[in-house]
C-alpha cells in the first residue's frame, strides 16, 4: 500500500485524441460510419491517375453513412480483409477523414477497422453469466475482483508507466496489490487465501529476475508491432523493453494465482482427509498433484500462443528459413521468451507454495475436528 501511495501517477503526461495520434497534417479526424452496400467499381484512390497517364483500376468500394451526419462516402477496405468475410449492410466501421486536408490526389477515407463494441460486449455479458451460475458467490467476487483489477491497472500502472516510472518497481507493485486485493476477495481472509499469496510473490519475484537478465541478453526491444511504435513516437519517455517486462509481470499474476491457489486448497484437502500425515507426507503427496497441475497448465499456456502464432508458424513453413530463425525473430522471439519465463516461476513455486501450505497446516494444527469447522465456514461462504 505504502509503495502505490508512492507511486501514484500525478497524471504529468501529455494526453492527445485518438484522431490525434494519426493526425500528422492537421486537419484529419477519427470517425464512424454504418455500412450501406458494397459495390465493384472504379477505385476511388485511382481516381484522377488517367490525367497523368495512369490507368483507373477497379476494386470493391464499401458506401459508409457516417454517423456525425452527412452524405455518404465510398471507402476502400484492404483486400486481405476482405477474403474471409465482406464488409456487410450494418456493420459499423471507424475511418479516417482526410477532408478538411488539402490533398491533391487520392481518397479522402481511409479505413481503419471494424467497430467490434457489440460482440465484444456480449461475449463479456455471458462470460459473467457462466462464471456466476457455475460458481456461485465465490464467481461473483471473482468477477468483481476481476474488474477491479482491470480498473487499477488501467488508473494505476498505465499512467505511471506513462509518466516514466521503474517498470520493475511499477509491475510488481500493481501486480501485488492487485493479487493481494482480488485473493483475499473471493477466497476470503484466511491461511490457505496468504499461503497461495505468498507462492504468487515469490514467483513473480522469479519472474521480475529473469525477464530483467533476459531483455537484455536476448536484445528484447519491445517495438515489434504497430502500437509499441506509435507509443514510441507519442510518448518518447516510455521504455519499450520496460512495458514488455511490466507486461511479463502482469501476465505471470494470473497463471501463478490459477496454480498457488489450487495448490494450497490441495494440501487443506490432504491435511483435513488425514490429518495424521507427518508434514513430509503432505509435501510429497501434494506435489503429486502440483506435478500434473504443472505437466498440464505448462501446455496449455504453450499451445494457446501456439494457436495464436499460427500464420507466423505457416509463413515460417512456407520459407526457406529454418523454425530456428523464425522462433528468434522479433515480436515471435519476445513470445517465446515470455512463455518460457512464465512457465519456470510458474513451476518453481508450485513447490515453494506447497511448502509453505505444509508448514502452516501443521503449526496451525488444520485437520481434524478444527479442519471440518474451517471447512463449513469455507463452504458456507461459497
Amino acid at each position: 500500500m505504502v509503495m502505490v501511495i508512492l507511486l501514484w501517477p500525478q497524471g504529468n503526461y501529455d494526453k492527445f485524441a485518438l484522431n490525434g495520434a494519426m493526425d500528422t497534417t492537421g486537419g484529419a479526424t477519427m470517425e464512424v460510419g454504418t455500412v450501406t452496400r458494397s459495390a465493384i467499381q472504379d477505385c476511388p484512390s485511382s481516381q484522377g491517375l488517367e490525367e497523368v497517364g495512369g490507368k483507373v483500376l477497379e476494386c470493391q468500394v464499401t458506401y459508409v453513412m457516417p454517423e456525425s451526419g452527412g452524405a455518404e462516402i465510398q471507402l476502400e477496405i484492404p483486400p486481405e480483409m476482405l477474403q474471409s468475410r465482406d464488409a456487410r449492410a450494418g456493420d459499423s466501421i471507424r475511418y479516417l477523414d482526410l477532408s478538411a486536408v488539402d490533398t491533391t490526389s487520392g481518397s479522402p477515407y481511409v479505413f481503419v477497422d471494424f467497430v467490434r463494441t457489440l460482440p465484444m460486449a456480449l461475449l463479456a455479458i455471458a462470460y459473467g453469466v457462466v462464471v456466476v451460475l457455475v460458481a456461485g458467490w465465490r464467481g461473483t467476487r471473482a468477477m468483481i475482483g476481476l474488474i477491479g483489477g482491470i480498473a487499477f491497472m488501467i488508473v494505476f500502472m498505465v499512467p505511471a508507466l506513462l509518466e516514466g516510472g521503474n517498470p520493475v518497481v511499477v509491475g510488481l507493485t500493481g501486480s501485488t496489490a492487485i493479487m493481494f486485493v482480488a485473493l483475499y476477495f473471493a477466497h476470503g481472509l484466511n491461511a490457505k487465501t496468504s499461503t497461495a499469496l505468498l507462492g504468487t510473490l515469490f514467483g513473480l519475484a522469479v519472474t521480475a529476475g529473469m525477464v530483467l537478465w533476459l531483455t537484455d541478453a536476448a536484445a528484447l526491444t519491445g517495438a515489434n508491432d504497430e502500437s509499441a511504435i506509435t507509443l514510441s513516437t507519442v510518448a518518447p519517455q516510455i521504455s519499450l523493453p520496460g512495458l514488455l517486462i511490466c507486461g511479463v509481470l502482469v501476465g505471470g499474476m494470473g497463471v501463478l494465482n490459477d496454480v498457488t491457489i489450487t495448490q494450497s486448497a490441495t494440501v487443506w484437502e490432504l491435511a483435513e482427509s488425514t490429518p495424521k500425515s507427518s508434514a513430509r507426507e503432505l509435501f510429497f503427496r501434494g506435489m503429486r498433484i502440483g506435478r500434473d497441475h504443472i505437466a498440464s497448465t505448462v501446455y496449455t499456456i504453450a499451445f494457446a500462443y501456439a494457436g495464436a502464432a499460427l500464420p507466423v508458424l505457416a509463413i515460417a513453413a512456407l520459407s526457406n528459413q529454418s523454425f530456428g530463425v523464425t522462433l528468434g525473430s522479433g515480436a515471435m522471439a519476445e513470445e517465446v521468451i515470455r512463455i518460457l519465463i512464465g512457465s519456470i516461476g510458474l513451476v518453481l513455486a508450485i513447490p515453494v507454495t506447497t511448502a509453505i501450505a505444509v508448514m502452516v497446516v501443521k503449526a496451525t494444527g488444520t485437520g481434524g475436528a478444527h479442519g471440518k469447522r474451517s471447512l463449513q465456514r469455507v463452504g458456507s461462504d461459497a
